[in-house]
């Protein structure tokens, strides 16, 4: 039996792990003296109701190499074959992580650790075409290949609506940061080659949504391509930008979901996002 794992960095609908049977190990959330297992005992609204309050950002961590062993052994039984597809290893050490407890139960379990070089829906639309292809009779090796060809040419681009997260998580380079918040501009940030950093600034919210369907058009052109829009804490902006994208991109699927913690963590409440990727013949 396969097994298929992603961290909570990734978004998915919520169909979507009961459709293609996704298992979620949560990433801990690091506050005061305090670690929480997000979705599990905190949620969207809480960590950020905790870091207004305390102006402070809550960290976000890994999974421990124990935290996945002992998930890995909960949810396969000796034989089975687990696909473990995580955040990219340039933002997190979830990976290494996996890595680490596939070695120690290689006798056991046979575990495919796999680094999705970026994160949010882009780890969604790996779970699902993995289970996918699963289901037609693919062999490991071929639903491997697929995952890196969607890692290669997935696309994700976000619109900042304060920039005072990124400043304090230091995930994005923190000069540019200092000098967007000086001028008063909404930032825009893209996770390229598994890094988050800013590619340009624009003056208003409205604009920066502009820039996010420019953005893909540009990259994507009038091929056909899998889309998601992500968002954290503002739906509204979600859904309608969502509109948009379907009438002026060549959409083939599309969904809508919120954005990670483990993502959102570090550019606030307010960022909305697009992932994309051109599905090619595989898809």
């Amino acid at each position: 039996m396969l097994h298929i794992v992603m961290d909570s960095a990734g978004d998915a609908p919520a169909g979507w792990f009961t459709e293609f049977n996704i298992q979620t190990i949560p990433i801990n959330i690091q506050f005061g003296d305090k670690t929480y297992l997000q979705g599990v005992d905190i949620n969207d609204i809480e960590y950020y109701r905790m870091a207004d309050e305390s102006g402070t950002v809550p960290k976000t961590s890994q999974p421990t190499p124990a935290q996945f062993i002992k998930f890995y052994q909960r949810i396969a039984k000796p034989g089975d074959m687990i696909l473990s597809i995580h955040v990219t290893g340039k933002l997190s050490g979830t990976f290494e992580s996996a890595q680490i407890a596939a070695r120690e139960l290689v006798d056991r379990i046979k575990i495919i650790p796999f680094d999705s070089g970026s994160g949010s829906a882009a780890m969604g639309f790996m779970c699902r075409e993995a289970r996918i292809l699963e289901s037609t009779g693919a062999a490991i090796e071929a639903i491997v290949e697929r995952l890196e060809f969607i890692r290669k040419n997935i696309k994700i681009v976000f619109a900042l609506d304060t920039l005072e997260y990124a400043r304090r998580s230091g995930r994005v380079r923190a000069l540019q940061a200092a000098i967007a918040s000086l001028l008063n501009v909404k930032p825009i940030i893209d996770l390229r080659d598994g890094v988050l950093d800013m590619c340009d600034r624009v003056r208003t919210r409205n604009r920066s949504l502009d820039y996010l369907i420019k953005y893909m058009e540009e990259k994507m052109g009038t091929n056909p391509v899998n889309i998601a829009v992500v968002h954290s804490l503002d739906q509204e902006s979600g859904q309608s930008l969502l509109e948009r994208v379907k009438e002026r991109l060549n959409c083939r699927d599309t969904i809508r979901t919120d954005l990670a913690i483990g993502i959102a963590a570090n550019l606030g409440p307010g960022t909305i996002g697009i992932v994309a990727y051109q599905p090619g013949e595989g898809g």
